[in-house]
């Protein structure tokens, strides 16, 4: 199996597998909240789904050799439950055709149980060993009925999860990496054999399995969580591996030649490092706090009014989306040759890699991943606002309208097109997310995000021109005599696209046209909400812009932001943007 699918046993199954595995992973993104939010163990930090989501990303990739996939893999790979499926699919995605399915499993299954130091059942790898098991009984190649069998089998394995381990009872819920690799497989498999997208209803399958029960409680856990790849000695590659296991706890390795991917728990980072720094050449290091993010995940909301959902293309960070209980529907951009979802890709790497000169773009999530959304926000709350996306800058707003009109007869959605984007859609989502909080009544709701609707506004300031004209925004010329010339140009979002509202030469001018627009703007407001937003320029609105409009409007909360990427890759490093809203009675 030198070359990725290079001989399968029907000229379409090279594309048809391809598509099931992208078909597999877009449904674990689409449920990636509902992993995060029932994500008790081994450690309550409420990540399980963004894991999943960034490891398995290379499974999209049209990668051509088995060495490239297992190399994207290693690099991809977070946390325990990524890094588990990580090694499974170094095995398993290496498929040439429908009769390998069994002993391709079987392989990723045992690398996987492997590469734990101290495996539990209970887990992904219960999963895992029922999918090596169920391929080997049901022959799908001659009978692709059986892929029903094997869904049912697996369903039954999630939902034992939950007697298996005690700390999944105490909380009332499955284990999430266990329905991740479930909701993988669902896609996969449906796509694979009958492509007709009569999924699983997940919130039916596990009913009252889906929710911590309020009344438990943990006292946290203490810290970091490291995912490093290191490069070793072929020399000392056995007594490396030893030191590694030695290293913390949840430990999970995967090797690949030279190099060996680490996941681990420690409590103490430098300490870590130090002893991996040890046994090899760090060549990647990701480190969590996991106390930090055990707090947040105890304190997530419980009850809202209505719950909200919106797109990350609006300004809102996976972490305000899990404080605020808001649903965010994913986009991508394609740095290079490689595809991220928005809300996973860290501001500094796109920026870096655009100063660098390397190609950026963006992308809406396939229609499948929009509607494998909707059905799970309108599957797992009593009624959902969605505040879509302008209608003038992408299809999310139709997309969502042709799937209501099929799957929504009870009104459970409710859609509004905000003609918005970027830190204006942000802004208006996370004001009407904190209006739910506090609501008594979901029509309140929506008569809140409407009337603030009306009143949101945004300016945004480009640093350099160039950016634009490499996403075709204006003309290369334009863009050359204009950076020439120092010429700062500041844009509003509005319904059918971004207009130009002003142009400035140098830093100071964009802050005092800021601060006019304000004055304008915010005349008579008694509470207003203001929200700055950074690219990779933290530091000067921080400490310089936020400081001058704090003083000149201290009636108002402002709040500190990274623009969102989608507006990033347009605008380019060295933006900004400030979005404001007047204040909309309670």
């Amino acid at each position: 199996m030198n070359q990725l699918f290079s001989a399968v046993d029907e000229p379409s199954m090279k594309s048809t597998i391809f598509e099931a595995f992208g078909a597999g992973v877009d449904r674990v993104s689409a449920w990636a909240d509902l992993l995060d939010s029932i994500n008790v163990f081994p450690v309550a930090d409420g990540d399980t789904g963004r894991n999943l989501v960034v490891s398995l990303q290379p499974l999209k990739q049209p990668l051509e050799s088995r060495d490239q996939l297992i190399e994207a893999l290693l690099l991809s790979a977070r946390g325990n439950s990524g890094n588990i499926a990580a090694q499974f699919f170094s095995a398993f995605v290496c498929i040439e055709s429908l009769h390998e399915l069994k002993e391709a499993a079987e392989q990723g299954r045992d690398l996987a149980w492997k590469a734990v130091r101290e495996p539990r059942s209970g887990t992904m790898l219960s999963l895992l060993d029922a999918v090596a098991e169920a391929f080997g009984h049901h022959d799908m190649a001659a009978d692709p009925a059986c892929a029903d069998k094997v869904l049912d089998r697996l369903e039954q394995v999630v939902l034992n999860t939950f007697e298996q381990l005690p700390e999944l009872a105490d909380a009332g819920v499955v284990d999430a990496g266990a329905l991740g690799m479930y909701i993988f497989f669902d896609g996969f498999l449906n796509v694979l054999f009958n492509g007709k997208g009569k999924f699983r209803l997940i919130a039916e399958v596990f009913q009252n399995l889906l929710h911590v029960d309020p009344s438990w409680g943990t006292e946290g856990d203490h810290g970091y969580c490291i995912d490093a790849v290191l490069k070793l000695d072929p020399a000392h590659e056995g007594d490396s591996l030893t030191a590694i296991s030695r290293s913390g706890d949840e430990v999970v390795t995967m090797e690949h030649g030279d190099f060996v991917k680490v996941h681990l728990h420690a409590p103490d980072e430098d300490g870590a490092r130090r002893r991996l720094e040890g046994v090899g050449n760090l060549v990647t290091w990701i480190s969590d706090d996991l106390k930090a993010q055990t707090e947040e995940y105890l304190t997530m909301p419980k009850a809202q009014a209505l719950h909200v959902m919106s797109d990350a293309a609006g300004s809102i960070t996976r972490m305000d989306a899990k404080r605020l209980g808001i649903t965010l529907l994913e986009s991508y951009i394609n740095l290079g040759p490689r595809s991220y979802p928005e809300t996973h890709l860290e501001p500094e790497k796109l920026y870096g890699e655009m100063r660098k000169g390397t190609k950026a773009s963006t992308a809406q999530a396939s229609v499948f991943e929009r509607h494998q959304r909707y059905q799970q926000a309108a599957s797992l709350h009593s009624r959902v606002l969605y505040l879509c996306v302008g209608s003038g800058y992408t299809g999310n707003y139709e997309t969502v309208m042709d799937w209501k009109a099929e799957n929504d007869p009870a009104d459970k959605l409710t859609v509004v097109d905000t003609e918005a984007a970027s830190g204006k859609l942000g802004l208006l989502a996370i004001a009407t997310a904190r209006f739910s909080l506090k609501a008594r009544e979901s029509d309140s709701v929506v008569k809140y995000a409407r009337e603030a609707q009306a009143q949101v506004e945004e300016l945004i300031f480009i640093e350099k021109l160039h950016y634009l004209a490499r996403g075709g925004r204006i003309s290369k010329t334009g863009a050359f005599f204009g950076d020439m010339l120092h010429v700062k140009p500041v844009v509003s979002p509005a319904s059918d696209g971004v207009k130009k509202v002003g142009v400035v030469r140098n830093k100071g001018q964009q802050i005092k046209f800021a601060l006019l627009k304000l004055k304008e703007a915010l005349k008579g407001a008694k509470c207003p909400l203001i929200m700055l937003e950074y690219t990779d320029n933290r530091h000067l609105v921080e400490h310089e812009f936020k400081g001058a409009i704090e003083a000149g409007f201290p009636e108002a909360e402002v709040l500190l932001q990274p623009l969102s990427l989608t507006t990033g890759t347009h605008c380019g490093p060295g933006a900004w943007a400030m979005a404001f809203l007047p204040g909309v009675p309670d």
